[in-house]
């Protein structure tokens, strides 16, 4: 039985729940979500496993999970990494901020996600139980297919799309160094 970790809105831990549970009840909890780009300034998009208990087969942010009683973000972030996605890479905290999203069959998301970003050029080895497909994607190709696809994407990965204005320093396809931009 997995647990979230319940925070108020300043992200201080106030208890813990069952992780259904919280998702049932709408309960605000920890997570995060983490952002890989190339080279080139494309961004790694998963499409998440049809057997997942929501948002099964659409496509989010390179890796979403939330953090285990007693581990680190930095701990969460590279552990679910290699979970799911297969790799690992640096990855630097760039923004935190609240939101909600009604996920349909009766759950909620009621999350303080932290944003991170990291650089990856390698192979991917994505976890076959978490992941049905991925693909590399130029940020201006990704908004216009999630302003024609909407509902192809989870409703997260739009709402941070739609808040985080880090991403304009990826607009261009051809961007020569990550660490540069």
């Amino acid at each position: 039985m997995q647990k979230v970790i319940l925070v108020d809105e300043n992200n201080k831990e106030i208890g813990t729940k069952e992780k259904i549970k919280a998702h049932r009840k709408g309960l605000l909890h920890r997570a995060f979500s983490i952002f890989v780009f190339n080279s080139k300034g494309e961004l790694l998009l998963q499409q998440r496993s049809r057997n997942k208990y929501h948002s099964g087969g659409l496509w989010s942010n390179t890796v979403c999970s939330h953090p285990r009683i007693g581990e680190s973000y930095n701990q969460a972030i590279h552990r679910r990494m290699k979970e799911e996605i297969g790799f690992d890479c640096e990855l630097k905290k760039i923004s935190e901020f609240i939101y909600r999203a009604e996920l349909g069959n009766g759950l909620v998301e009621n999350e303080h996600d932290t944003i991170f970003i990291g650089e990856y050029n390698g192979k991917i080895k994505p976890n076959s139980e978490e992941i049905m497909d991925y693909r590399w994607v130029s940020l201006s190709d990704l908004k216009e297919d999630v302003k024609n696809n909407s509902n192809n994407y989870s409703p997260w990965f739009k709402i941070i799309l739609s808040k985080i204005n880090f991403f304009e320093k990826y607009e261009t396809k051809n961007s020569n160094n990550f660490n540069n931009r």
